[in-house]
């Protein structure tokens, strides 16, 4: 890396988002990181000290480890816009864009992004005997998936193989969410890939011991997931979900770094969503497909904080 392009970085992690223990985490290594490459650190908790409490006149750059709402919905970001300090990953839309995963799934599906059929339900207008002649209609045959339209790291996600614990799920989630993603259930090939700076940096493939790749799947090691880097695909193949990765992360205007998670079926690449504040913990996926790619974790951290920037 040439000059340093900041040498005072705030670093954002905690929040109060059901994340918040991966954003420590995540935050902490990146200090760790930054550290080593002899960045002046400093660091702030939002749940501790309020934003409005940053001093602009001694904050040269934001590098923000938050993770979940708050923190990667676009509230955040906007106060960054607000003091006019640069900080690194997505912006307010983006980042309200993709944490929203209505509005991504019609912004992947305008452009030509091929997402599992789904459709929207509110907590106001519930009526399970409604719901189940709707999923007949959109022809949606068990499993089916039931998540929260704006939570990340797969919480909340059930995916339900009967009518009676699909209702069980509904119903449980509508006490804590108001809105609810249901949504076509696809086997296959469970692919996430990296996008650094707007190019892909590969793919991973990921081989759950648990059902799905879920939140324990994602940081308890117990539950670890078997990481296959690079995915197993056949060269054209690999090419290609790199370039709809690429596609995904231009097509929500995504800053800095992102991750796009993909199901393979019947040779079909599903986008099921995109995270724009994707994890950089000891279990992270993002550090994982770097180093395959001969970058180091610190030089990872130093690549996503080269372009922090403002009004975007």
């Amino acid at each position: 890396m040439k000059n340093k392009k900041f040498k005072h970085v705030l670093v954002v992690l905690g929040g109060t988002s059901n994340e918040r223990s991966v954003s420590l985490e995540s935050g902490k290594a990146c200090i760790k990181a930054l550290k080593s490459l002899n960045y002046k650190i400093s660091t702030i908790d939002p749940k501790k000290k309020n934003f409005n409490l940053i001093d602009k006149s001694k904050t040269e750059v934001i590098f923000n480890a938050l993770h979940g709402k708050n923190g990667e919905d676009g509230l955040a970001q906007s106060y960054f816009e607000y003091l006019r300090i640069p900080y690194t990953h997505s912006g307010i839309i983006s980042s309200f864009n993709a944490m929203n995963k209505e509005i991504s799934k019609e912004i992947f599906k305008k452009n030509k992004l091929l997402t599992p059929n789904y459709f929207i339900i509110n907590k106001r207008e519930y009526n399970f005997s409604k719901l189940n002649l709707l999923i007949r209609k959109k022809n949606l045959l068990f499993p089916i998936v039931v998540k929260p339209v704006n939570e990340g790291s797969s919480i909340g996600v059930k995916i339900a193989r009967t009518l009676k614990i699909f209702k069980k799920s509904v119903e449980s989630l509508l006490k804590k969410y108001d809105k609810l993603m249901i949504e076509k259930y696809i086997p296959g090939q469970e692919i996430q890939v990296a996008v650094l700076n707007g190019k892909s940096l590969g793919a991973i493939e990921l081989v759950p011991k648990r059902l799905f790749y879920d939140y324990k799947a994602k940081y308890t090691k117990k539950a670890k997931t078997k990481h296959i880097m690079p995915a197993r695909l056949n060269k054209k193949n690999y090419k290609k979900i790199l370039k709809i990765a690429e596609d995904a992360h231009s097509s929500l205007k995504c800053r800095g770094v992102s991750r796009s998670d993909f199901k393979f079926y019947k040779g079909k690449f599903y986008l099921l969503e995109i995270n724009t504040q994707p994890g950089m913990t000891s279990l992270s996926l993002v550090p994982e497909i770097a180093a395959y790619r001969g970058i180091t974790f610190p030089k990872l951290v130093e690549k996503i904080l080269f372009d922090a920037s403002i009004n975007k």
